[in-house]
């Protein structure tokens, strides 16, 4: 009987003492950093009336804005799931000179400002810079057009791929992979049937994250992407920056408030499709 109250003292007894207090700064941080911020975005969009904020966000600088930084920020996501995954295997499995380097130089993206990396790689994929000069020569343009929109997008986004596979393969017993190939699975069948399924919720994660910044990226697309609505290459945090600079509050926050919804939708369908699949292969 003692012992059942020891243990029962000892869960009530908590690390941090004070709920009330630790809620209370946690919804006071939470109001002044994001709740506030975004009901302000709301707040500033309803100067429009309906038929004004409709002509807005569909005149086509604008329409053209929102393909430009939806489609290169999926295809940006796609490759960073297919090379964040194969980064983050071959940064758990395997030991190598210069491991923890390479393992630090993934957080890179994450430590330089954005309008650094802008620069630097509207530099190198210029007419002039390397590798830029090389495609150049074989008639394939990077800089100032679609594909390096992908490359700026490619160099922010990687990070949350990695990071997010990564844990996940660490705790990965390597059991079940023996156990697969002592039954005589081939090592393609045991990645695909056995390895994948647990890391599909984290990259699915990562690949909604990835997608989800590069869609309002601007520092490191500004410089890249040449701005160019004749060409289409205008991506919407640009657009929202012309709109401020105009002084025009209302319409910036308007397609900002189209770009919030739609990060919105996008991470919320990425979560619903993870728990569903968590859920499944715990059944299984």
């Amino acid at each position: 009987m003692a012992d059942t109250k020891r243990i029962k003292h000892a869960k009530q007894v908590r690390v941090i003492p004070g709920f009330g207090l630790t809620l209370g700064i946690t919804i006071a941080m939470l109001s002044l950093l994001i709740i506030i911020p975004l009901a302000s975005v709301l707040l500033y969009s309803f100067q429009l009336n309906p038929s004004e904020f409709w002509k807005l966000i569909t005149a086509q600088n604008v329409i053209n804005a929102f393909k430009a930084s939806i489609i290169c920020a999926l295809i940006a996501a796609l490759i960073n799931s297919v090379f964040g995954l194969i980064l983050a295997w071959v940064l758990v499995k395997y030991e190598f000179p210069g491991k923890r380097l390479l393992d630090g130089l993934i957080e890179l993206p994450f430590a330089l400002p954005t309008a650094v990396a802008g620069i630097t790689l509207s530099k190198m994929y210029s007419n002039t810079g390397f590798p830029g000069s090389f495609f150049s020569s074989i008639g394939i343009d990077i800089s100032y057009t679609h594909i390096g929109i992908v490359i700026a997008l490619i160099f922010i986004g990687i990070p949350f791929t990695v990071r997010a596979v990564q844990p996940v393969l660490e705790k990965l017993d390597g059991q079940y992979e023996e156990a697969a190939y002592i039954l005589g699975a081939s090592r393609t069948k045991t990645f695909f049937k056995v390895i994948f399924p647990e890391l599909f919720p984290s990259l699915l994660t990562g690949f909604g994250l990835a997608l989800a910044r590069g869609i309002g990226e601007y520092g490191s697309v500004i410089y890249i992407s040449g701005n160019s609505a004749k060409n289409g290459t205008q991506v919407v945090s640009y657009v929202i920056m012309q709109k401020l600079e105009r002084m025009d509050y209302a319409s910036a926050t308007a397609i900002a408030l189209v770009l919030l919804i739609i990060s919105f939708l996008l991470l919320f369908a990425v979560n619903i499709i993870q728990i569903r699949r968590s859920r499944r292969i715990s059944v299984r």
